[in-house]
């Protein structure tokens, strides 16, 4: 996805085409995009995370399962080692504890992954924004012994905290 970012009124004056891809970065259920598009104007950011709430909130398990597909898996062992790699760089010097992802829970984080997405049909989703390796691998095994339908409810809740929080990227001057 292409890295926007506008001002609010920019955001309520782009061509419907274009707002579906500005929002598509947000979140890639099109069901979504499409609500937030017709909800257009907004008065303000927080008036557009009630809006985006409210519609994520109307749709289904199929647009649920559209936006999850739009994140990348986190079962390959390689793309877990380089993300908490750079995670590990970026906290450096900040705290003498943080915890380093050692190789033992890279591997249990990758099998996790894997046996949730067999059990559910989806990835497990999650916000990850200041976790470390792991407090995932945590919050995966407090989870996975769940059935479906809970994870489904789960997962569109953590996928509302992610799109609150690209929201803001998308919008960040408010």
């Amino acid at each position: 996805m292409t890295e926007l970012n506008y001002s609010l009124s920019q955001l309520n004056t782009l061509s419907d085409e274009d707002a579906k891809i500005a929002f598509s970065n947000c979140c890639t259920s099109q069901a979504w995009n499409d609500g937030m598009v017709a909800a257009r104007p907004f008065i303000s950011l927080e008036q557009c995370h009630e809006i985006a709430l409210s519609v994520w909130a109307g749709l289904g398990e199929q647009d649920f399962l559209q936006a999850f597909e739009g994140h990348p898996k986190i079962g390959d062992v390689t793309s877990l080692r380089e993300k908490y790699a750079h995670t590990k760089k970026l906290a450096s010097g900040e705290q003498s504890s943080v915890d380093e992802a050692s190789e033992e829970v890279i591997q249990a984080l990758s099998a996790g992954n894997t046996a949730y997405e067999v059990k559910n049909g989806f990835i497990f989703i999650v916000c990850a924004t200041g976790k470390s390796a792991a407090e995932m691998l945590e919050l995966l095994n407090q989870r996975l012994p769940n059935d479906r339908a809970e994870e489904l409810k789960n997962s569109a809740a953590e996928q509302a905290k992610i799109t609150a929080i690209r929201i803001n990227k998308l919008i960040p001057n408010g």
